[in-house]
C-alpha cells in the first residue's frame, strides 16, 4: 500500500552474497539502526556481532520485564512509539520476522486536544494534499476560514514547497519557534498543531531547527500520501519484534550479546579494528556505530585512533534534547472505554500525551481483564530544567486527572518512570555538522536517528534507515548487492502548489 509517489532509491549492484570470504563486522549498538545494519550484512552472510550495553534490544523501542506489587509479571518500555505507515524501511525490517503484519495493530485515530477544550482529528480526513489541507481547514475547531487573512501566506505556502535537501539550506538557520511566529496561524492551531508536532522531537520549538520542524510535516501531512494515523505495537516491543528478530539474526549465524558494552575501538590488530568488550576483544574488518549520542560520544572520546580530527569534533558536538518522563500507571478502575489508545495533548503544564496501553496491547488489555483495571502512560517532553523528577511525576499526574477525570477515583496498583535524557537534539544551524554515515574510514559507518541522511526520514525511520544505508555501504565496498530503500516524495507532491510557493518568494 506504498504511496505511488515514494521514492525508490536502487539498491548497489553486486553479487548476492559473500561466499567462503565473509568479513568480520561488528554493530556497536542493538537499537532500531544498529539491528537494520545487522540484518542486511548477516543476510548477505557477513559474520555480524551486535553488542548492546543495555540487557534488552531495541533501543528507545525497547522493554524489559519487571514484577507489579500485586505479583504479576509486566514489560516496562521506555513509552509510546507510533509506526506510521511512512515507515517503510522500518517495515521492511520488521517484515523479516512479521511477514502477515500481525505485530502492528492500527489505531482508528490521532486526536489531538488543547487544555482550551478544542480537538481535532484526522480520522476522516483524505490522506494527500491538498485535500486532507482543506478537509481540516473545514473540520478544524482550531483553524477556521475567517483566520487565514492573518496567515503570512509566503511564509505558509513554504510548506508546500519543501525539497529534501534544500530545505536544509532555507530553513536550518532558523529555529521552529521562530518559523512559526512568522507564519502567524492562529494561537490555538500553532499550540495544537503544531507544538504537539514539533515536541515530538523531545525539544522545544525554540531549541529545534526550522527545517526540522518543515521536513516533519512534509513526511506525515504535507508531502506524503499515507496519512497521519499509524499503527502501535500490539504486544509490548520484545515479544513482537526484537526477541523474534534476534531469533531471525541467530539463524543467519548472527552472535547477538546484550549487557556487553563496548570500550573502545583501536586500529589494527588481527584485522582492520580491534573493538573492545570487557576484558576482551573482538576482531573485525568493518564497524557500524549504532549507538545513542553520550553512547557515541564517549565511545569516540575512549578510541584516540578513530576517525580524523574534524569527524571527532563533529561527534563531540552533538548534543542531546532537554529530559523527559514516562509514567506508567496499573490503575485499579478502568479509564472510560471510549478513550483513545492516544491522545496528544497541549496547553496542560508538562503533559504532551496520553495512552491507555489496556485498548490496544495483548499484555495490558489481559491484566486490566484480569484486574477490573487500567494501564495509562503518561509523556512529559522538554522537561524545563528547574523542575524535578518528582515534581513532574505529580504534575503529570494532575494534569491526567484533568483529562481524564475518572482517574481521580483510581488507586495506583503500582507504577513505573523513566526520566531519560538521550534523545539527539537538532538545533537550528546544526544540520551541516552533524556526522553522516560514512567517516574518514571507509570501514566504519556510523547510523542512527542522529545521523544526518539527506532523505525525508525521521524518528524510527531515520534510525532504520541509516542502519540499512551503512549496511550498503560496507556491502559496496566488498562488492555484495545491498537493499534498496524507500522514502516519501523527496519534495511538495503538487506542481502547482510549489510553484506558487516559489512565486511568493520572489515577491
Amino acid at each position: 500500500m506504498r504511496d505511488p509517489r515514494a521514492v525508490r532509491i536502487p539498491a548497489p549492484p553486486g553479487r548476492a552474497r559473500f561466499d567462503g570470504d565473509a568479513p568480520a563486522v561488528v554493530v556497536v549498538g542493538g537499537g532500531i539502526a544498529g539491528l537494520a545494519a545487522a540484518t542486511l550484512l548477516a543476510e548477505r552472510g557477513a559474520q555480524v556481532v551486535v553488542c548492546e550495553r543495555e540487557n534488552y534490544l531495541g533501543g528507545r523501542a525497547g522493554g524489559w520485564s519487571t514484577r507489579l506489587a500485586d505479583g504479576s509479571e509486566a514489560t516496562m518500555t521506555r513509552g509510546f512509539h507510533a509506526f506510521f505507515r511512512q515507515y517503510y524501511n522500518l517495515r521492511a525490517l520488521l517484515k523479516r520476522v512479521d511477514p502477515a503484519g500481525r505485530a502492528l495493530t492500527p489505531l482508528p485515530d490521532y486526536p489531538l486536544q488543547h487544555a482550551s477544550g478544542h480537538r481535532d482529528t484526522f480520522a476522516t480526513l483524505p490522506t494527500a494534499v491538498p485535500w486532507n489541507a482543506l478537509a481540516f481547514l473545514r473540520s478544524s475547531p482550531t483553524f477556521r476560514w475567517r483566520d487565514l487573512p492573518d496567515v503570512n501566506a509566503r511564509a505558509a505556502l513554504s510548506l508546500l514547497d519543501v525539497a529534501v535537501p534544500r530545505v536544509y539550506e532555507e530553513l536550518d538557520g532558523i529555529d521552529a519557534a521562530t518559523y512559526l511566529e512568522r507564519i502567524r496561524f492562529p494561537e490555538a492551531a500553532h499550540a495544537l498543531a503544531f507544538e504537539v508536532f514539533s515536541r515530538s522531537f523531545f525539544a522545544h520549538p525554540t531549541q529545534m531547527s526550522a527545517a526540522e520542524l518543515a521536513v516533519m510535516f512534509h513526511i506525515y501531512f504535507l508531502g506524503s500520501s499515507e496519512g497521519l494515523l499509524f499503527d502501535v505495537a500490539a504486544d509490548p516491543f520484545p515479544h513482537g519484534l526484537w526477541e523474534p528478530l534476534r531469533r531471525h539474526l541467530s539463524l543467519l549465524g548472527a552472535t547477538v550479546c546484550t549487557g556487553t558494552e563496548v570500550t573502545g575501538i583501536r586500529p589494527g590488530g588481527r584485522k582492520r579494528f580491534e573493538v573492545g568488550v570487557g576484558e576482551g576483544a573482538f576482531d573485525a574488518d568493518a564497524v557500524v556505530l549504532a549507538a545513542d549520542v553520550p553512547g557515541l560520544r564517549a565511545l569516540v572520546h575512549e578510541s584516540p585512533d578513530l576517525g580524523d580530527a574534524a569527524w571527532r569534533e563533529q561527534v563531540g558536538e552533538l548534543r542531546t534534547a532537554p529530559r523527559f518522563l514516562v509514567s506508567r500507571y496499573w490503575l485499579d478502575t478502568p479509564v472510560d472505554a471510549d478513550r483513545p489508545g492516544f491522545l496528544g495533548t497541549g496547553g496542560h503544564d508538562l503533559l504532551d500525551n496520553v495512552s491507555v496501553l489496556d485498548h490496544y496491547e495483548h499484555e495490558a488489555r489481559a491484566w486490566a481483564a484480569r484486574t477490573g483495571g487500567s494501564v495509562v502512560e503518561l509523556h512529559g517532553y522538554a522537561l524545563p530544567s528547574d523542575v524535578d523528577e518528582r515534581d513532574a511525576r505529580s504534575r503529570l499526574w494532575h494534569q491526567l486527572t484533568e483529562v481524564y477525570p475518572e482517574t481521580k477515583r483510581a488507586e495506583v496498583v503500582d507504577e513505573r518512570h523513566e526520566l531519560r535524557a538521550d534523545c539527539p537534539l537538532f538545533p537550528a544551524g546544526g544540520h551541516s555538522r552533524r556526522p553522516t554515515v560514512t567517516t574518514p574510514d571507509e570501514f566504519l559507518v556510523v547510523a542512527g536517528d542522529l545521523v544526518r541522511v539527506d532523505l525525508p526520514v525521521a524518528l524510527m525511520e531515520r534510525a532504520a534507515t541509516t542502519g540499512f544505508t551503512a549496511a550498503n555501504h560496507l556491502l559496496s565496498r566488498w562488492g555484495v548487492a545491498g537493499t534498496e530503500l524507500w522514502t516519501v516524495p523527496t519534495e511538495g507532491r503538487v506542481p502547482l502548489l510549489r510553484s506558487a510557493a516559489r512565486r511568493w518568494r520572489t515577491l
